[in-house]
């Protein structure tokens, strides 16, 4: 098999080697002039920059519970949402892998693995359990690989 038919799974946070490519792994970032417990607080948060349910969610305990609060329809999303959420996952994710050396080793010794977030649960941002899904976290997080490898040169 050759590196462009190399396909690597994620999903689980805990996983190893691969659990850190997770929003939800215990990494913090500091993004936007803010530091986050995970990026999935972050990415949640920005759902709701410039309100008071930022920092609500920014604030929760668990990455579980920034997500529940962050799809919570309940909260306004801003109007912008749609339109900026692909490349606020990138600058959240280069974050998050350019402050934490130990998990940019991992994604970069992926080589040019293709990276997949395998799971039924979300079909955007995952490949929704059997591969139908459009897989945007794997497709982010290989971004994010070429772009530090690009900026790594000597």
């Amino acid at each position: 098999m050759s590196d462009d038919e190399h396909v690597i799974n994620f999903y689980r946070p805990n996983e190893i080697p691969y659990g850190p490519f997770s929003n939800f792994s215990r990494h913090t970032v500091f993004y936007n002039n803010v530091l986050a417990k995970t990026s999935e607080h972050i990415f949640q948060a920005m759902k709701f920059e410039g309100t008071q349910h930022f920092n609500d969610v920014l604030n929760t305990k668990t990455p579980g519970d920034s997500a529940k609060m962050g799809r919570d329809r309940k909260r306004p999303l801003r109007k912008d949402w749609e339109g900026v959420k692909d490349e606020l996952m990138y600058e959240i994710c280069l974050a998050k892998f350019s402050q934490h050396k130990d998990i940019q080793k991992i994604l970069l010794e992926t080589g040019d693995a293709t990276l997949v977030e395998h799971t039924g649960n979300d079909s955007y941002w995952g490949d929704g359990g059997d591969g139908s899904g459009r897989n945007q976290l794997g497709k982010t997080l290989m971004r994010v690989r070429e772009t530090i490898k690009n900026n790594i040169k000597n």
